[in-house]
């Protein structure tokens, strides 16, 4: 085993700071849903709309980082040993079965994340932020002046941004389980706050622009 710099700086304020907004995000937006009571109706809608003009920033700011840095190459789908990925989440982690695919600097995510975390960033994501916007600058056909856009109806952009948010609450107890299932149960967060994970020094292909 080997400790490489496998996170860079970026990528874990990224992560954390979308953690962050998202659980945020929820918080707010189930509150304005009338879930519970906690900032209060006005309040929670005002710090909803701040977090989710933040998370777009973020987005923006993660897109142009993914290019420029050639890490959006890591989210290519592949079907390679899926199946082997999907039966050790089954049964094979409870079995102290190896894992199936090797961590690597260029290969961070296996097969099952690369699709999971595709869907986020061109789906769920985007169906969020849609419907966010419309619902925010909705406006009834026969309203007064600074009509943004008018829609007959809010009920479909509800129905699918509340599903968006119950789909994104699904992901994050998955992720917060799967987090446990690296060589320790602490090693991935801990991995994710300092950069550094402890690799299998045999597969590595650690270049030199990754330590800086």
């Amino acid at each position: 085993m080997k400790k490489v710099y496998i996170y860079r700086g970026f990528e874990r304020f990224w992560h954390w700071a979308q953690a962050f907004l998202v659980f945020f995000l929820g918080f707010t937006g189930f509150e304005v849903h009338g879930s519970f009571s906690f900032f209060g109706f006005e309040q929670a809608v005002k710090l909803h709309i701040i977090a989710a003009y933040s998370l777009i920033v973020l987005i923006i700011f993660a897109i142009f980082w993914h290019f420029a840095t050639g890490e959006w190459r890591q989210y290519i789908p592949t079907l390679e040993n899926i199946n082997k990925q999907i039966r050790y989440y089954i049964t094979g982690i409870f079995q102290n079965a190896p894992h199936p695919v090797r961590k690597t600097v260029l290969s961070k995510i296996n097969p099952l994340q690369r699709l999971v975390y595709l869907g986020l960033k061109i789906v769920l994501f985007p169906l969020m932020i849609t419907t966010g916007i419309l619902y925010l600058f909705y406006r009834f056909p026969q309203g007064e002046t600074g009509i943004k856009i008018t829609i007959n109806n809010l009920s479909t952009i509800a129905y699918w941004h509340t599903i968006g948010a119950f789909l994104l609450v699904a992901f994050v107890i998955a992720h917060l389980y799967l987090i446990t299932t690296g060589q320790t149960i602490t090693s991935n967060l801990k991995a994710m706050i300092t950069g550094y994970e402890e690799l299998e020094e045999e597969n590595e292909e650690v270049k030199d622009e990754n330590s800086k």
